[in-house]
């Protein structure tokens, strides 16, 4: 069975090689975000290079690129990964590693790319793509009252009905204790500390547990970032933790009556690493290299709030407001790192989850199958 999978992957690339010659690949989450991505970007860079870029859908974590790989058939050149992935996928080999002011450019006024970079990589492997948020929404139409902090989350007593609520532990922890009340320190650095504890983590996975238990409320676990909105818009969940992206289209770009609540959100960021071996690693390092410079990156922010990761690339959006691709909507208040936005919030951090994701998913899954 496993000669057999390995032969109908090599298949499925030489079928793609045949299909799509010279193109490079990149694998993103799908959806507004993707769409925002191509048409931000993409588009542009394909253009002025004169190289296709095909953009596919995947729902995230290692183990496809790794497949691909053990199979002898990477299909994909670029992929837009979660910090956490950067760091292992350095580690094992699966990545390249840039020297980020040889191998991207300078802003416009000169400034060094590193030193452009909202934050430091967290891997030689990773280039900064988006800053984006980790909050919640709800459909106003369902809801009776206005639910405003992280607490009201859990609230299922004042605002009974299903949650929904992302697959794996990521983020699903921290949210939890700060939904239990724990103080968050800055930048969420308490409640890291208390998910360094055993208690601290089953504190956050019994907060899960009763939520999803609760008689009034119940859980609805997604995977794909166009379903929060989705669930809401259809009536399934009352409430749904998901990217401020998806709920900004769906709200702004779709007129879906659903209102985001800032309040404990989660900043994060997202990167893009380009796949060592891959079938175009030349013209994707190139692409790369065009579609994260500062025009580029502003460019995204016509389509989806989330906050490019260049500098430079917020002061061509400041300057050219509304940015907003209805020519109406201001784009910086949208931003998660806006002011209004960062009143309490926690940074999610990749070497916590680097260090500790196996062990908390396989707690996670555990208690899931328990639900």
């Amino acid at each position: 069975m496993k000669k057999l999978s390995k032969l109908l992957l090599a298949l499925s690339f030489a079928l793609s090689m045949t299909s799509s010659a010279f193109a490079v690949t990149v694998a993103s989450w799908g959806g507004a975000y993707t769409e925002s991505q191509k048409l931000g970007y993409g588009d542009p860079t394909a253009s002025k290079l004169g190289v296709d870029i095909n953009w596919v859908d995947y729902s995230g974590g290692l183990s496809e690129i790794k497949a691909q790989k053990e199979a002898g058939a990477i299909t994909w050149d670029i992929i837009d990964v979660f910090a956490f992935d950067t760091i292992n996928g350095c580690d094992e080999g699966i990545f390249v590693e840039f020297d980020f002011d040889k191998d991207f450019p300078a802003a416009p006024d000169g400034t060094p790319a590193s030193e452009d970079f909202f934050a430091p990589m967290p891997s030689k492997c990773a280039v900064g793509n988006i800053l984006y948020s980790w909050n919640y929404a709800y459909n106003v139409n369902n809801v009776d009252g206005t639910p405003s902090t992280i607490k009201d989350f859990f609230n299922t007593k004042k605002f009974p009905g299903k949650r929904a609520i992302y697959k794996s532990a990521l983020t699903n922890l921290e949210i939890a204790l700060a939904g239990d009340g724990v103080y968050m320190g800055k930048g969420g650095s308490e409640i890291y500390k208390l998910l360094e504890t055993e208690a601290g983590v089953n504190r956050a996975m019994n907060k899960i547990k009763e939520l999803c238990t609760d008689p009034n409320g119940g859980c609805v676990f997604w995977s794909a970032g166009a379903q929060p909105p989705e669930l809401l818009v259809s009536g399934e969940v009352v409430m749904a933790t998901g990217w401020n992206g998806r709920f900004f289209n769906a709200e702004i770009g779709e007129g879906a009556p659903i209102k985001q609540v800032w309040d404990g959100q989660g900043l994060d960021y997202e990167y893009f690493a380009l796949v060592k071996g891959g079938p175009d690693e030349a013209n994707a390092k190139k692409a790369l290299a065009m579609m994260t410079n500062t025009e580029m990156l502003a460019g995204s922010a016509k389509y989806i709030a989330y906050a490019p990761y260049r500098l430079s690339s917020l002061e061509i959006i400041k300057a050219n407001e509304p940015w907003y691709k209805d020519g109406k909507t201001e784009m910086m208040p949208q931003m998660p790192t806006a002011p209004s936005n960062t009143k309490k919030y926690f940074l999610v951090d990749p070497f916590f989850w680097a260090d500790n994701g196996t062990e908390l998913g396989e707690k996670w899954e555990a208690m899931k199958a328990g639900l």
